[in-house]
């Protein structure tokens, strides 16, 4: 058994790996209980958005028109998606005094807080006990046990297929100028309804070969469905052979 690894909130170094115990708790009575989620930048990924417009019963359209801030450049082939926080006291338009009304599926960045990942996996602290209180509660609870707890590995699964996207399109940017590529790409990763759609009213069935367990899966199922995604990106962005296109039938 991995020996555990514990340092009081004032003396925790940079770099945490999953065996550390660190001290924090959040819920009502402590003094600054929901004061992280006013005047903040939430970067929503795209499974982030599947969760949070299930959650609310809304379809993505929908979803995006109302609670999103979509910030996009000339060089960025995928815009950056983020919480639009109410504009009359800049707080999560989800959190009430009693906690977050979305919980269970509230986003990354809420889930990991007040933790944060590091480029090598290791985690560090992105706030101290001066400004959050929980970090001076006497619960402790070793690093790897409370992430499962958060529900924080399926993110991590999504997130990392995500990144293989992303991270290519950080190193080398391609040089699309056609808006309605860009607009495919925001279409497939974030409006998951008009991409499912899209795949079944379109001659994209008729294109390219998915077996019928594959058809039904991405039919039923969002979070299938966006897996389906990333892999429709790496064919269409980077030549992958993700997809299989069907032969042209040869006329007489």
């Amino acid at each position: 058994m991995a020996q555990e690894k514990s340092e009081s909130a004032t003396d925790t170094p940079l770099r945490l790996d999953p065996e550390h115990v660190f001290q924090f708790r959040c819920a009502p009575g402590v003094p600054c209980f929901t004061e992280c989620c006013r005047d903040v930048t939430i970067v929503l990924t795209p499974y982030d958005v599947l969760r949070l417009k299930n959650a609310l019963g809304m379809s993505s359209s929908e979803f995006l028109d109302a609670y999103s801030v979509v910030l996009s450049t000339e060089r960025r082939l995928i815009p950056m998606v983020v919480l639009k926080m109410n504009e009359e006291d800049k707080r999560c338009p989800f959190v009430t005094r009693q906690g977050c009304t979305l919980y269970e599926d509230r986003p990354w960045p809420c889930r990991m807080f007040p933790l944060d990942m590091n480029d090598d996996a290791t985690f560090g602290l992105i706030t101290d006990a001066s400004r959050c209180r929980g970090l001076r509660e006497p619960s402790k609870q070793r690093i790897g046990d409370w992430l499962i707890e958060q529900g924080v590995p399926i993110y991590d699964e999504m997130n990392s297929l995500f990144a293989q996207i992303t991270s290519p399109l950080r190193a080398q940017e391609p040089d699309i100028q056609n808006p309605q590529i860009r607009q495919m790409i925001f279409m497939s990763l974030y409006n998951l309804d008009r991409f499912r759609d899209f795949i079944f009213e379109s001659s994209f069935l008729d294109r390219f070969e998915l077996d019928q367990a594959m058809v039904e899966k991405i039919k039923r199922s969002d979070l299938e469905l966006l897996k389906f995604s990333f892999d429709w990106i790496k064919f269409g962005i980077f030549g992958q052979k993700t997809l299989k296109v069907k032969p042209i039938p040869e006329t007489r």
